[in-house]
């Protein structure tokens, strides 16, 4: 079996269980490092906020809400995703 099950779909490759186990912390964070930006709510000078981060957590952004920290990972080709 190879390391990539199933090939391409809509551009993206299915990774085996076997090689996701294999996977250091830091090869994992940089998985979808450039699909995926995640938000999540952060006070900032005393207001509710969404800083904005790149799959491996660096800081990239914020926003004043949700939608508008969406809209711009979206404007950036890539899907967000919220922690809280």
């Amino acid at each position: 079996m190879s390391d990539f099950e199933g090939g391409a779909e809509e551009g993206r490759m299915h990774l085996s269980r076997s090689t996701l186990r294999s996977l250091s912390n830091r090869d994992f964070a940089r998985l979808g490092a450039d699909e995926v930006a995640y938000l999540r709510p952060v006070l900032l000078n005393g207001a509710l906020a969404f800083s904005i981060h790149a799959a491996d957590g660096t800081p990239i952004g914020a926003a004043p809400d949700a939608n508008l920290a969406a809209a711009a990972i979206r404007q950036h080709d890539m899907e967000p995703m919220l922690v809280h």
